[in-house]
C-alpha cells in the first residue's frame, strides 16, 4: 500500500462532504465512490450517516452492491456511521422489507432505536481506541446494537438517560461501526483510528 492510503467514501447519498473533510485531514487520500469501477481503486470504504435504505437502494441501482460486497469479503477496511452501521450489520431490526445489507459485523441493529428527528441528542463518550477527552456523540435518528456476536470487540456505550448501557461503537477485524456522526463534529479521532485500522491492514 502506498504511504497515503486512499480511502473512499460511498458517494450515493447521505454525509458524503463531511467524512472527505475529516479524512483530508487524516493524512491519507480521500474520494467519493459513485461508480463500481472506483471500487477497485480504494484501499478502504467509509460508508456515511444516511438513509440505510436510500442507500441500499441506490447501491443496487447504480451497481455498487457486488463489488463492495466482494471487497469487503476479501478483508477490506471498511467504517459505517450511522446507517453506515447498519449497512455492515449482519441482521436488522425493523428493517424495511426488502432492504439489504453488506454485513460483516456479527451484530445485530435496531433501526432508528434513538427515536424520532427531534429526539437527536448529543452526549459525551469514552471510546476504546481513541485517547484523549471523550468523544462529543452526535445521535440523529441513530440506531443502537441489540446484541453482538463474541467476535465483535464494544467501543462505546450510552452512559446515561433512558438509554443507558446501549452499544453505539463496535468494531469487529477490519470493520468499524459507529451509531453516532463523528464527522459534523470538527473532532476527527474517530477518522484517525479507522485510519490505523486501514495502514493496518496494509
Amino acid at each position: 500500500m502506498p504511504t497515503d492510503p486512499v480511502i473512499g467514501v460511498l458517494a450515493v447519498q447521505g454525509d458524503v462532504r463531511e467524512h472527505l473533510a475529516a479524512l483530508a485531514e487524516c493524512d491519507v487520500v480521500a474520494r467519493p465512490v459513485r461508480r463500481a469501477t472506483e471500487i477497485a481503486e480504494i484501499d478502504a470504504l467509509v460508508l456515511p450517516g444516511g438513509e440505510s435504505t436510500t442507500i441500499d437502494k441506490l447501491t443496487r441501482a447504480f451497481d455498487l452492491r457486488e463489488p463492495i460486497l466482494d471487497r469487503l469479503k476479501a478483508g477490506m477496511p471498511a467504517y459505517g456511521s450511522c446507517a453506515g452501521m447498519i449497512l455492515l450489520a449482519d441482521r436488522v431490526v425493523d428493517a424495511i422489507e426488502g432492504q439489504q445489507t453488506f454485513g460483516g459485523i456479527d451484530m445485530t441493529v435496531r433501526r432508528n432505536a434513538f427515536g424520532r428527528q427531534v429526539e437527536s441528542f448529543e452526549e459525551d463518550l469514552r471510546v476504546t481506541g481513541v485517547d484523549g477527552e471523550p468523544v462529543r456523540a452526535v445521535f440523529i435518528r441513530a440506531p443502537w446494537v441489540e446484541e453482538v456476536g463474541d467476535a465483535v470487540e464494544v467501543l462505546a456505550t450510552v452512559a446515561e438517560g433512558p438509554a443507558a448501557g446501549r452499544i453505539v461503537a463496535v468494531r469487529q477485524g477490519n470493520l468499524l461501526a459507529t451509531s453516532f456522526h463523528p464527522e459534523i463534529t470538527g473532532d476527527i479521532r474517530v477518522h484517525r483510528l479507522f485510519v490505523e485500522m486501514v495502514r493496518s491492514a496494509g
